[in-house]
């Protein structure tokens, strides 16, 4: 039956208000920093007491401020996963995952891939080690959902990416409600089924990944995709064409029709970088200075102005590029989508 909430909460600067269902499937909210995603999970978890609304989970209802109910939190058989691990340090990883008193904890850890590591202190684990056995102990509790506070937050982004492949794996072998909060799109996107995007309190939009990546309903959704999003004037074009006019006076061309304020959409996927405007069917040129170059595995990061640009690492080697160059920034009429601003 999973997860049915409605829920508002306040916060310091706003409120925090939320209505969601979450079915057997991961479910990721991400928003900046203070936004209210850990206060949803402590609320959710017990934690934090709504000031009103319902929380129901398999038909169970866990809060309702207006029925009094509120049930304990080791009485809701919910699974939280700290940001931080809140691993015991004078415990050995078998006794941490025995200190939830639920499931065999050896099953447990086998489940999660560190069974071999029964013995060892969370001193001496790394990472993705610490994390996988705060999750066995959140799972030893045999939870009917899970709640996981940036569960990668705290890895290096070497190790970032192989424990969000395995964690994934896992999480789809659960068929549990599972809900996660991060700041991260690109963990939401490997990790999750559906994604939520929250801004002041609200949540602004749902959908897969795919749908937030193809059709942002605003601009802050599309930053948080990954997207460039600049500010211009928009006028119509010759050749069914928009012309965008950036504050600096470059201008760009869209093929969606727009007229006054729009912020354009831009992914970083879809620039290419070369040393002088290529031909073709290109239309958009920008030529800017090179302002910092970061590899992200084999993909080079290239902030070339107002615009940052994602190529391979083996172009930005070709290519002999290096801060302070100037570079063209390429993109097609079709690649820049336009928002009303």
């Amino acid at each position: 039956m999973g997860l049915e909430l409605d829920i508002a909460v306040p916060l310091r600067a706003f409120r925090l208000e939320l209505r969601l269902a979450v079915e057997r499937e991961t479910f990721a909210l991400i928003g900046p920093s203070g936004s209210g995603k850990t206060t949803l999970l402590r609320a959710l978890a017990g934690l934090h007491r709504p000031a009103r609304g319902r929380i129901v989970l398999d038909g169970e209802v866990l809060f309702d401020a207006g029925g009094g109910v509120n049930v304990s939190p080791e009485r809701r058989g919910i699974g939280l996963v700290f940001q931080d691990y809140a691993l015991f340090p004078h415990l050995t990883v078998e006794q941490n995952v025995a200190f939830a008193r639920g499931a065999d904890p050896r099953a447990e850890l086998e489940r999660a891939g560190v069974a071999h590591l029964a013995r060892a202190l969370p001193a001496q684990l790394s990472g993705g080690e610490r994390q996988r056995v705060a999750l066995a102990r959140a799972l030893a509790r045999r939870p009917r959902l899970l709640l996981l506070d940036e569960p990668l937050a705290a890895l290096d982004p070497h190790t970032r990416g192989s424990v969000r492949g395995s964690l994934h794996t896992l999480l789809q072998r659960l068929e549990l409600p599972v809900v996660l909060v991060t700041h991260e799109f690109d963990d939401a996107v490997v990790l999750a089924d559906r994604v939520g995007v929250l801004e002041g309190g609200r949540l602004v939009q749902t959908g897969t990944p795919t749908e937030l990546l193809a059709a942002p309903e605003n601009a802050f959704v599309a930053s948080f995709a990954g997207a460039n999003v600049l500010r211009g004037e928009a006028r119509p074009a010759t050749d069914g064409l928009t012309e965008v006019e950036l504050p600096g006076g470059e201008r760009i061309y869209a093929s969606e029709p727009a007229a006054g304020p729009v912020e354009i959409v831009l992914y970083p996927w879809e620039i290419a970088i070369s040393r002088e405007a290529p031909g073709g069917s290109t239309i958009n040129h920008l030529r800017a200075p090179i302002g910092s170059l970061i590899e992200v595995g084999n993909r080079t990061r290239v902030h070339a102005g107002p615009l940052v640009a994602e190529i391979t690492s083996r172009s930005a080697r070709e290519l002999e590029l290096r801060r302070g160059d100037v570079v063209v920034a390429s993109f097609k009429a079709t690649a820049a989508r336009l928002l009303p601003a």
